[in-house]
């Protein structure tokens, strides 16, 4: 059963709400992942922000920059080409730089090729699933031992794809299915000895060039920008509170 979550309803930045704590976002330079960045930088977060496009993470830096919420940390990186080696060096960067992480949220995401299951292109099945579930795999084990010693969170975005069955959604709605399942399995494994929340998060529909590609007869004023979503999943990283371990959350509007 899915947990309805609110943005805040004073939409006022704390600039040290989230001061010291180190976020990586992936998928940052993409629509709910710059919005999710920007609004963690002004909030006072220390965030890493990885992507595959460096011109998007450059823009992203620009942006926070500009505003005057310091220089976040760049990661590029494509998580389709990247195996654990690469996962482990960015562990150890991580704990060299920052000391650690106390939080990742996976808002990666390939769509694949949208079409019935019969007519489905094997080889973007492949990729879309590596993205989707196995790069976020990788990454979330080699970072496990530096969640372990924060006692740090993990937040994985899903979709409603991945909640009821969707005719065409293909590769991309099976892989939410399963990154429902991992976030499920990680919250399972919660201990005293593996203090890691974890819990999945469903944006809901929000404007963004992924999305045109699956609904390309949607009108851009059909559906909100990510920036909702994005006051809603920080209030998952408020070191102050304390998500709900294995919670299948919605944003609600």
């Amino acid at each position: 059963m899915s947990q309805a979550l609110f943005a805040p309803a004073d939409a006022t930045i704390n600039p040290t709400r989230l001061s010291g704590q180190r976020i990586l976002v992936t998928g940052a330079a993409g629509a709910l992942g710059s919005a999710l960045a920007e609004l963690l930088a002004a909030q006072g977060a220390e965030g890493v922000l990885l992507d595959k496009s460096l011109n998007g993470l450059e823009a992203l830096h620009d942006r926070i920059e500009a505003a005057g919420h310091g220089q976040p940390a760049l990661y590029p990186l494509d998580l389709m080409g990247a195996g654990p080696d690469d996962y482990a060096e960015l562990a150890d960067r991580l704990a060299e730089s920052l000391g650690g992480v106390d939080a990742v949220v996976h808002a990666a995401a390939d769509f694949g090729s949208p079409s019935p299951l019969g007519l489905y292109d094997p080889q973007a099945w492949l990729k879309c699933l590596h993205v989707n579930i196995n790069a976020a795999f990788l990454l979330t084990q080699a970072l496990l031992g530096l969640l372990r010693d924060s006692r740090g969170r993990v937040i994985f975005i899903s979709d409603a794809a991945g909640r009821s069955g969707q005719a065409a959604m293909g590769a991309y709605g099976v892989s939410k299915w399963a990154i429902e399942g991992m976030a499920a399995t990680l919250a399972a494994e919660y201990s005293a000895a593996h203090p890691v929340i974890s819990c999945s998060v469903d944006p809901g529909p929000i404007q963004s060039t992924l999305r045109r590609q699956l609904f390309t007869g949607e009108t851009v004023d059909e559906v909100p920008t990510a920036a909702t979503a994005a006051r809603a999943i920080a209030t998952l990283l408020d070191p102050a509170g304390t998500p709900a371990n294995g919670a299948l959350y919605e944003v609600s509007r």
